[in-house]
């Protein structure tokens, strides 16, 4: 069964590539693909997407992706859940290499060059593109004009914790005023 999203697809086989000289290709999304990468980042929407990538040999057996990621995205606002639309222009950089190995632990350090990447038999140009704006998008986006939320939750009845509250030496203060009877004036 075929894949119901339309999620952009460029397939790029790195054994059929030119050693000599680099390939360009152009990722110009349609609606549908827009709303496919949008739904699968959780987001709003997505007014513009394009990416122009180049891959070129590097060293004796490997390739390196230049990329240029164009996005017009729409977010809610982590605030007041208004639409926020933020323009995104990346500069992408992957380098595919035959000397790397994946880590087989399930938790491993993250390397110094987070660009490399092990030599694969093909590149998917889209889940570059995607990846890349999933880590362009801001985390918090607010709509103009609005600070941060102050919020509070308690059970009905009870008494908010303010920041006075959670501060470690407030109990010996409170303690040393009961002792003393309450002269103390903080001198």
């Amino acid at each position: 069964m075929a894949d119901a999203t339309p999620l952009p697809r460029r397939v790029i086989r790195l054994g059929e590539l030119s050693e000599r000289r680099g390939t360009e290709a152009v990722i110009e999304t349609d609606a549908p693909a827009r709303a496919a990468v949008a739904a699968a980042l959780g987001i709003r929407g997505i007014r513009k997407l394009r990416f122009a990538a180049r891959l070129s040999p590097e060293g004796s057996r490997g390739w390196r992706l230049d990329g240029d990621l164009g996005a017009t995205v729409v977010q809610d606002c982590v605030v007041t859940l208004d639409p926020v639309v933020t323009r995104i222009d990346e500069t992408v950089l992957r380098r595919y290499l035959a000397d790397v190995t994946e880590p087989d632990e399930a938790e491993a350090e993250m390397p110094e060059d987070d660009t490399i990447e092990p030599l694969p038999t093909a590149v998917d140009l889209g889940q570059v593109m995607i990846e890349a704006l999933a880590l362009a998008l801001p985390d918090y986006p607010r709509a103009q004009g609005v600070g941060p939320a102050d919020m509070s939750a308690t059970a009905p009845g009870a008494a908010p914790i303010t920041d006075e509250d959670v501060k470690p030496f407030a109990g010996l203060k409170g303690l040393r005023d009961k002792l003393s009877g309450g002269e103390n004036d903080d001198a």
